[in-house]
């Protein structure tokens, strides 16, 4: 029988979670509900943090899964209807506004099979700066022989909720130039560094440079195949149809807050989203969830 254990714990200024079962343990910070790190006993991470991460009120921590939401990215990328939601879309702070505000812990469900935590941000009861809307978001996370994310977003108002959103995921890898993500083969992808360019994925995808793609009709399946962790990290997804892949590589890596240098010979964001076409408008009442489930099987060389 799997045992369960949820520690409530202090990192700096920040309230954090620390949860086991079986032969896992999560990290979660309650600032933003983000999950800070995923690891399985005598395992690499499956989810990294940065080394150089800060606990910080108020700031986002480098690593884990932070969520972006009501909108991904630049709010000026996004479509017109997600920029109209907010009074000043060209002071708008990058991957929206709920990533550095406490949710509320509504609760933790421990069994045999696994744990269930739910964080809950609710903007009738604390309201986002310069976006007026009524609106309800919810983060499920499960720990079982998985790790399993679902992220709900409700229209709480009156009139219809224009959103993007990603669960901006960062996962450990031996050595990025080493490994390659499968099943994007043959998507159009928007290459984001070559004048937001229309493409089209060749084959499996590996790294050579700085990457920060927007992958479009994305699959329900995908891997990334580690063969010096000799592993395959699998991830399965609903609710998303398009995905961000994104490493910062040498340069931009030197740039980057709580970011060591040679940080990213060791991440690779694949970063499930609803973004550009992909995008939300979400009518009264209604809701959608953004589901997530990863975990990882051995591969021999």
């Amino acid at each position: 029988m799997a045992t369960s254990h949820v520690e409530r714990i202090e990192l700096d200024g920040l309230t954090c979670w620390r949860v086991r079962h079986a032969d896992a343990e999560l990290l979660i910070a309650q600032q933003g509900a983000q999950l800070l790190s995923y690891q399985r006993d005598n395992q690499p991470p499956l989810i990294w943090l940065s080394e150089q991460a800060a606990y910080q009120r108020g700031q986002s921590v480098r690593g884990g899964v932070p969520v972006c939401w009501p909108w991904f990215g630049d709010l000026q990328r996004n479509p017109a209807a997600v920029q109209a939601m907010h009074r000043q879309p060209t002071q708008a702070p990058a991957h929206g506004l709920v990533r550095g505000i406490d949710w509320q812990l509504r609760g933790i469900d421990s069994q045999d099979d696994g744990v269930n935590l739910e964080f809950t941000y609710n903007s009738t009861e604390q309201a986002l700066p310069d976006w007026p809307h009524a609106a309800e978001l919810s983060l499920r996370i499960r720990l079982d022989s998985h790790l399993n994310l679902d992220l709900c977003s409700r229209n709480l108002g009156t009139t219809a909720l224009a959103i993007s959103q990603a669960l901006h995921s960062y996962f450990a890898v031996s050595d990025i130039r080493q490994v390659h993500v499968e099943g994007l083969e043959g998507c159009r992808y928007i290459e984001t560094l070559e004048n937001w360019q229309t493409r089209q994925q060749s084959g499996p995808l590996g790294f050579q440079g700085e990457t920060d793609r927007i992958y479009l009709e994305t699959p329900a399946h995908m891997s990334i195949l580690d063969p010096a962790w000799q592993r395959r990290i699998l991830l399965r997804s609903s609710g998303s149809g398009s995905a961000v892949l994104w490493n910062p590589w040498i340069a931009k890596a030197q740039r980057l807050s709580q970011f060591a240098d040679t940080a990213w010979q060791r991440m690779l964001c694949i970063e499930h989203a609803n973004v550009l076409d992909d995008t939300l408008l979400l009518a009264p009442g209604s809701q959608h969830t953004l589901s997530v489930s990863l975990w990882s099987e051995p591969v021999l060389n």
